[in-house]
């Protein structure tokens, strides 16, 4: 395969397991000049395993627009660019944006190299529907992912997150009261020696008791509860709860949404608790 120096290419490496590595990714890091990497001390371990010896330039979040410059100027001196994440395929939910639309301001052609990512491995083994959205790392703040899950637990697709291991029980707790009856796969250490998926329904999943190392990648099934019945006493009890910390036009949009009901029927069950009808 011949490599040209006004291209940037993008490529995906291994998640866990080093042969899941392409052949062609194996090609195109050899015939480059420079690699962009996350942290290079990482992806010289790769490099090392596949005896390829290259030029490493540390390109991550936190010197993504410092970097520009100098990378362009090397593609200005005929160099041949590669980018590679930690592990799977760059830019999901990894840098890259800013220098990929910059590539294309200066008619630089980004070229893909396929391969892993943890999103469709996890997918491909969760038994979900392939109608997904993929959102990434969720917010660290209980405020801002309830807010985003009120969001959220209305689309009815299949949802893929990243989230960080030690912050598993947080987020299931979340999970619990905006996607009731779906189901949920964990994907822990996918493609490594102690690969493990763990499949349960949201309303009957345990929090773990032990702690979890790592990065998850968490699947949430499409919604198939969409003719529930209006439990007006459950939704009395839920609007009294959350008219203590929300306004009654946000307790609206997030009981119908969780509960997947009617938003005016919620709305007057509101309207009667706040002026003490129901008690």
């Amino acid at each position: 395969m011949k490599l040209f120096s006004n291209h940037l290419y993008i490529v995906s490496t291994p998640i866990g397991n080093l042969d899941d590595i392409t052949l062609r990714a194996l090609d195109v890091l050899k015939k480059s000049d420079i690699i962009l990497c996350e942290d290079t001390r990482r992806s010289v371990k790769l490099l090392s395993h596949f005896k390829i010896k290259k030029k490493l330039v540390s390109y991550h979040k936190f010197n993504e627009k410092k970097q520009l410059t100098n990378i362009i100027e090397y593609f200005n001196e005929g160099k041949i660019l590669s980018l590679i994440s930690d592990a799977g395929t760059p830019l999901l939910s990894d840098p890259g944006r800013i220098l990929v639309n910059q590539c294309i301001k200066n008619k630089i052609q980004v070229i893909p190299i396929p391969g892993v990512s943890a999103i469709s491995a996890a997918l491909s083994v969760s038994g979900f529907k392939d109608q997904f959205l993929f959102y990434g790392f969720l917010p660290k703040t209980e405020n801002e992912l309830v807010k985003l899950l009120n969001t959220l637990s209305f689309n009815d697709f299949t949802q893929i997150f990243f989230i960080p291991a030690n912050k598993i029980n947080f987020y299931i707790t979340n999970f619990k009261k905006f996607f009731k009856s779906r189901k949920i796969l964990i994907a822990k250490e996918i493609t490594k020696i102690h690969e493990t998926f763990i499949r349960e329904d949201i309303d009957k999943i345990k929090l773990f008791k032990n702690s979890l190392k790592g990065e998850l990648t968490v699947v949430i099934s499409e919604n198939n509860n969409k003719n529930k019945k209006f439990d007006e006493k459950k939704i009395v009890n839920k609007i009294k709860k959350y008219l203590k910390n929300y306004s009654l036009k946000d307790t609206v949009s997030i009981i119908s949404e969780i509960e997947k009901t009617n938003k005016k029927k919620v709305y007057e069950l509101c309207l009667k608790v706040k002026n003490e009808k129901i008690t």
